[in-house]
């Protein structure tokens, strides 16, 4: 006999974005709510982010991880959401069924009226990198060695190099140093790093640690565990420069080389997909191309602060109660198209005229610019920027008042 369950909105994933999207869904009238999280508790990554910085924009004081995740699961158990731990989801139907399993009901089927989700996103391991040498021990991601770090009390290593500037590489940096390790150098092949301006003056430049822009590794030295690495300088299409190879005695590397958004669900379900984000193309209300399934938060595409996972998940969860009470949004469609320098935009399509706030990412470093937005000949705002740089997130509200008029269309953003 097949085990089926019908719910009304279920959320796939229990992080940050999962729960502000549960909570969001039951305040705005659907009470039939259930999260699905493959781990043993609620608050994803979270859990293991002890540094502080988190929180400023939602709740006007800083946090750390832990502490921001709990806020938000004392809410859900505040209003009693019910919530499914150690349960993996293993497919999902274009027609919303979700396929789980976990060790108390087997396997067994969710029939949901609507679906969030908020799956986030993992690390890009080092055979995606393609980094000569053997597979010696001493070789992590480096959210792994936070995890060890901060949740396990393990030491990865001592001595340590690492690659890519994003921002768990940064924080792991300093954190690395707090625990008496010695990191010889943090290598970033493009030539500005990949991690937010803050990051790189607390976790870097406070603890006096090279960061070496248009550096890679090229070779791992080592057999049963690493000895050492071969960095090099690129140029600018990142090829090895011949001749600035140079040697660093290291036991330990670790890998921050990109975040990846957790979409096998999603691609499975048919779902359209942004090749930029790796996420699924959503409107302003986060609603996928498939009816009735909307994203949000790391899977959809990677924020630097969880404060914005938070806002835009609390937009999918309203966008999911409105759903599945019956409401929808305007038939019209205007698409958001890029200039390049601007990689991508989130929401992609905008359908209501309401003030929309759209989040961007540009792909190099750019001085005294402006952001445009037309429509046809038409210039519907500008905003100026001192700087903007691909580690960073950008954003710029459209007014309702800008888009009354336009019926369908595209908007075209720029940097000028």
């Amino acid at each position: 006999m097949m085990n089926y369950m019908d719910v009304k909105i279920v959320i796939i994933g229990g992080g940050p974005a999962g729960m502000a999207a549960a909570i969001s869904a039951y305040e705005s009238g659907v009470k039939d709510v259930l999260i699905l999280e493959r781990e043993e508790a609620l608050g994803g990554i979270l859990r293991q982010c002890i540094h502080n910085g988190f929180g400023l924009h939602t709740f006007g004081e800083e946090l750390t991880g832990p502490e921001y995740a709990y806020r938000y699961e004392k809410r859900v158990k505040e209003l009693r959401i019910p919530y499914m731990l150690n349960t993996t989801v293993v497919e999902l139907t274009s027609d919303r069924e979700v396929v789980a399993m976990n060790s108390e009901r087997g396997i067994f089927h969710i029939r949901a009226g609507a679906v969030v989700l908020a799956m986030g996103c993992r690390e890009r391991p080092k055979g995606a990198l393609g980094i000569a040498g053997n597979r010696p021990a001493g070789i992590y991601t480096a959210g792994t060695a936070q995890k060890f770090v901060n949740m396990k009390g393990y030491m990865p290593g001592k001595e340590v190099v690492i690659l890519g500037s994003g921002d768990i590489g940064l924080i792991m940096a300093r954190r690395m140093t707090l625990e008496g390790a010695h990191v010889k150098a943090v290598c970033e092949i493009m030539p500005y790093s990949g991690g937010l301006a803050r990051n790189i003056e607390q976790c870097l430049n406070d603890y006096s640690i090279p960061l070496r822009l248009s550096h890679t590794v090229v070779e791992i030295h080592g057999k049963d565990r690493v000895t050492g690495v071969t960095v090099a300088a690129v140029d600018e299409s990142r090829r090895v420069i011949p001749g600035t190879e140079e040697y660093i005695e290291c036991d330990t590397l670790l890998l921050s080389c990109g975040l990846i958004p957790e979409n096998e669900l999603t691609a499975g379900a048919g779902i359209e997909m942004d090749r930029v984000t790796g996420g699924a193309v959503v409107d302003a209300g986060r609603e996928t191309s498939v009816e009735g399934i909307f994203a949000c938060g790391n899977v959809l595409h990677v924020h630097d602060l969880v404060d914005f996972v938070s806002d835009e998940a609390r937009e999918a969860g309203a966008s999911a109660s409105r759903y599945v009470n019956g409401g929808s949004d305007s038939d019209r469609e205007i698409k958001i198209k890029v200039d390049g320098k601007i990689r991508y935009t989130v929401p992609h399509i905008i359908r209501k005229a309401e003030d929309t706030t759209v989040y961007f990412r540009v792909s190099g470093v750019f001085e005294n610019k402006r952001i445009v937005v037309r429509y046809g000949d038409e210039e519907i705002l500008s905003k100026k920027r001192i700087k903007m740089a691909p580690g960073e997130m950008e954003s710029v509200k459209i007014g309702a008042d800008a888009l009354k008029n336009i019926d369908g269309g595209v908007l075209e953003f720029s940097v000028e």
